[in-house]
Order: structure tokens, then C-alpha cells, then sequence
């Protein structure tokens, strides 16, 4: 076994790491504290708080202007990367819940970038597969249903430049042979991607997991 020399995240661990990351905005806090407030069950799908930086500073470090997420929920990524972009870039947003984008509208537009994201409500891969081909994203942030990543990632990739992808350790359920469902489709998706000629990717113990690739 591989000695590691990752630090345990503890509670006291992860509050540090928050106090020394650049704090959210009022836009970014309030969609936070709104989604907790409203989707308590749910907003485990929400991406962790020390994302939203992190997804801001890389559209900054590639100089991104066109964006693809998959996975919106209600809103905190795509409201982290829209407020990184060049006034005239923009960030096309898939989900399929009119319910959670709902909340995505109303911060986006209190934060000032819904001009900057086109949000389709429908399935994702409809929506991907009716794009042109070719190359034509700086970046994508793949945080949607497990058992599509594949499939989301054999769409992405043909459009893409550098890119990111996340969720990909599924609360360190994917190490287990016997796993089922998500995390079943998780292992196949981070096999996938190593195995994948056409990428680079590195995969970081980030919140639950994250998986930043680039086109070779």
C-alpha cells in the first residue's frame, strides 16, 4: 500500500481551509445558505463551498470564455464561474429541474451575470448532442447524474479545449469492488478517463473527488 501523505480532513481541518480560501461573495453565500435552507435533503448535491474559488480561479488561470456545466442544481458553480468570465464570455447551464434552476435564475440575475449563462432545461445529452461539432469549450464541469458521465464525456471532449470534471470519489465508495449504482458508475467513469489517448488528467482528493483532464 502507497504511503499517503494527505492531511485527514477534519471539521476543524475544513474550517481552516475555508477561513484561508478567498471568501464567497454575498451572491455565493447567499445561494448556499438558500439551498441548505430550502433543499435540506438534497443540498449534499450542491458543489462544496471551496469549489466556488476554486472553479472561479481556474476560468481565470485558462483564460476561459465558453463554458459548459452539466449539472446546475441551483446554481452555486455556474454563479462562481459566470462572475470569472470576460464580460462577453458565456457559460451554457444543463439541467433538468425547473424546481432548482429556479433559485439559479433569481441569484444569477441579483448577482448580475445572467447574461452570461444560457440555462436548457432538458436532458443533458440531448442538449450536448445538438451542439455543432468541434471544438468550441475552454472549459467543462461535469456534476450531474453518476451513471451519464460516461456518455457526458464522449460528448464533451470532441467540443473541448482544457477542461475540468468533478465528483469522481463518491465519498471514497468507489474503491470498493462490490459497489453498485453511483458509485458502480463512478468507477467506470474514472476508468474510463485513464484510459482515454485523447486526455490528460490528474485526479485530486477535492471535496468528493475532482477530476481536472485537458485535451492533448
Amino acid at each position: 500500500m502507497a504511503e499517503s501523505k494527505s492531511t485527514p480532513i477534519t471539521a476543524e481541518t475544513y474550517d481552516y481551509v475555508l477561513a484561508h480560501n478567498p471568501p464567497l461573495n454575498d451572491a455565493q453565500r447567499d445561494i448556499v445558505d438558500l439551498t441548505h435552507h430550502v433543499f435540506p435533503d438534497a443540498a449534499g448535491m450542491q458543489s462544496a463551498q471551496e469549489q466556488g474559488p476554486l472553479l472561479a480561479f481556474l476560468v481565470r488561470l485558462t483564460g476561459a470564455r465558453q463554458i459548459v456545466e452539466v449539472g446546475t442544481f441551483t446554481g452555486f458553480s455556474a454563479l462562481s464561474m459566470a462572475q470569472a468570465l470576460p464580460a462577453d464570455g458565456t457559460l451554457l447551464a444543463c439541467d433538468v429541474s425547473e424546481e432548482w434552476t429556479a433559485y439559479a435564475r433569481e441569484c444569477w440575475e441579483r448577482a448580475g451575470v445572467a447574461d452570461r449563462i444560457q440555462l436548457r432545461i432538458a436532458p443533458a445529452l440531448e442538449t450536448l448532442r445538438a451542439l455543432p461539432d468541434g471544438p468550441q469549450f475552454d472549459l467543462a464541469y461535469l456534476d450531474a447524474d453518476k451513471g451519464g458521465y460516461i456518455a457526458y464525456w464522449e460528448e464533451l471532449v470532441p467540443r473541448m479545449r482544457p477542461g475540468g470534471l468533478d465528483n469522481v470519489l463518491y465519498g471514497g465508495q468507489v474503491v470498493d469492488r462490490a459497489a453498485t449504482g453511483s458509485a458502480l458508475a463512478i468507477r467506470a467513469f474514472n476508468d474510463h478517463v485513464a484510459a482515454d489517448a485523447r486526455m490528460e488528467a490528474v485526479l485530486l482528493t477535492v471535496a468528493d473527488g475532482l477530476t481536472l483532464a485537458r485535451k492533448r
